[in-house]
């Protein structure tokens, strides 16, 4: 009986679940055509202003203007990730994810795409007056989808080997008795799988005011909404018993069955025995056997087939304000985003998980921005433009102050270039850098990361009538590795296995869009 129970207790230590929280640092600023093919459009005097400089946009003709724009994403998220165990030096079980049939490094790699994300500015100007309003998806705006899981899910499940290893020779060394645990060929299999999709649309709403020939003021607000969904599941956790590959949920549900068998068969023995000291001990042995039915049950339901559906929702008023001075060739534009704070609530279908509660709130703030930028006419034909951006995200809020494990908050540094071929046919280039204070990658999981990087986008404006232009572009980022090494331990057998792990983590990003000015 106590060869069972310990047992039972060796392996109801494995507890597989999984965080699928997905976002982060991470603001849409591709609001327009305009700034695919010219990054740096804070300091100018256009209708995509109403994102980029909303003052500038007050210096327009009267009358309404009007941007219509579609782009089409696509994005990847690659993590190679890597789990080692010191203790387990020279064993198959130093590096668990190799026992999957891979490397002691597996890469994890998810797809993103928004086949449609649309945006709109409107803008109508009096003399001095000016109304603004603008449609866009200034957060998120796509599918991601990781078809074979992360490495956060499979760690734990790649020490599974281990744990039946060792509590087979636990028991070979202390009781002389075989489980059968052990193989030759030691291994795991999973079927894991995780999709999310994040979208935060802005609404937003702004005046103007121009002072005089130099100066203009805005005042507005972007209403946010915030749409999350997550699913995903961890299904068919299997390993290699006694030189089969058993799937464990229902391996630990044939050994509850032969559990309780016994437990009854020991029971119908005793109720058939007169001798009371016979009788104690069959109903002794029916009793431990009833236990270990019990423990059984709960180690099985650790290896249950577990799902995810949770959808996230919350809204939130940004306030904007800027200015802009013209003076000649020289265009000055400056705004000002405070930081959006806000909660998310959880929806929940279903969360075998226990992580997602239906009806929790989680701080999800959207940081604040401070944007300056020039723009100067070198020739009547020929423009440069530069900019700033300056993120708050250590003043945004999120679940578990993850925000305090940044080392310091985004800047970005904009310079582009315009080029008016004929009166009816502009080209502009432009390139970004964006640099993330991530510190010593503390903040960054396989979940939620992004890295550094540069962007590069170009294209051109063509005039297709009097008060009608068509803008189409292509730009795509260059983002750097970053590798992340930490320390962890994990309840192996009734022990604290230290474990040391590896992620290294980068995206790709491609955009293609078209859109199209229209004056009234």
């Amino acid at each position: 009986m106590c060869k069972i129970r310990l047992y039972v207790m060796a392996l109801t230590m494995m507890i597989v679940s999984g965080k699928t929280i997905a976002g982060g640092l991470l603001t849409n600023t591709n609001t327009n055509i305009a700034f695919n093919r010219n990054f740096a459009r804070d300091g100018v005097i256009a209708i995509d202003g109403v994102y980029s400089n909303p003052a500038g946009v007050a210096f327009l003709s009267n009358g309404f203007h009007l941007s219509l724009n579609i782009q089409n994403v696509y994005q990847t998220r690659t993590i190679e990730s890597g789990i080692t165990v010191p203790s387990l030096q020279g064993t198959p079980f130093e590096h668990p994810f190799m026992l999957n049939g891979g490397e002691a490094v597996k890469t994890f790699k998810g797809n993103a795409s928004a086949p449609i994300l649309p945006s709109v500015q409107a803008a109508l100007n009096y003399d001095k007056w000016g109304f603004q309003a603008g449609f866009s998806l200034v957060g998120g705006g796509g599918k991601c989808t990781f078809d074979h899981g992360l490495g956060s899910f499979e760690r734990t499940i790649s020490l599974i080997p281990a744990l039946l290893y060792q509590t087979n020779q636990t028991y070979q060394a202390k009781y002389g008795i075989d489980l059968g645990l052990a193989s030759n060929n030691p291994g795991y299999s999973v079927n894991s799988y995780i999709k999310g999709q994040q979208y935060i649309f802005g609404f937003q709403f702004g005046t103007t005011y121009k002072v005089n020939e130099h100066i203009a003021v805005y005042g507005g607000f972007r209403f946010n909404y915030i749409y999350n969904k997550y699913t995903g599941n961890i299904t068919d956790i299997s390993a290699n018993i006694g030189g089969n590959n058993e799937k464990l949920y229902d391996y630990f549900g044939n050994k509850v069955t032969e559990a309780q068998t016994a437990a009854a068969a020991y029971a119908a023995t005793a109720a058939g025995t007169s001798d009371p000291t016979t009788k104690a001990q069959l109903e002794a042995a029916s009793a431990l056997y009833g236990q270990a039915a019990q423990t059984f049950e709960a180690t099985k339901n650790n290896f249950q087939d577990k799902y995810l559906d949770c959808t996230q929702n919350g809204w939130g008023i940004t306030p904007i304000v800027g200015f802009d001075y013209k003076a000649g060739k020289l265009n000055i534009g400056t705004r000002l985003e405070f930081t959006n704070h806000l909660n998310i609530e959880n929806d929940t279908k279903r969360d075998d998980t226990g992580l997602f509660r239906d009806g929790v709130n989680t701080p999800s703030d959207i940081p604040g921005i401070f944007t300056v930028g020039a723009q100067y006419e070198v020739l009547p034909t020929l423009r440069v433009m530069g900019g700033y951006h300056y993120f708050f995200d250590k003043n945004a809020k999120m679940a578990d102050n993850k925000q305090k494990k940044l080392s310091s908050n985004t800047q970005e540094f904009l310079a582009g270039v315009e080029w008016d071929i004929t009166k009816d046919l502009l080209v502009s280039a432009g390139g970004q850098r964006t640099q993330y204070g991530l510190g010593n990658g503390e903040y960054l999981n396989d979940m939620s990361f992004v890295t550094s990087s540069y962007s590069f986008g170009f294209g051109a404006k063509f005039r297709i009538a009097k008060n009608a232009s068509v803008n189409i572009a292509y730009f795509f980022t260059s983002y750097e590795h970053f590798n992340k090494e930490y320390d962890g331990a994990v309840s192996l057998a009734g022990q604290e296995i230290p474990v040391h792990n590896t992620d290294r983590f980068t995206r790709t990003n491609k955009v293609l869009g078209a859109g199209v000015d229209i004056d009234f």
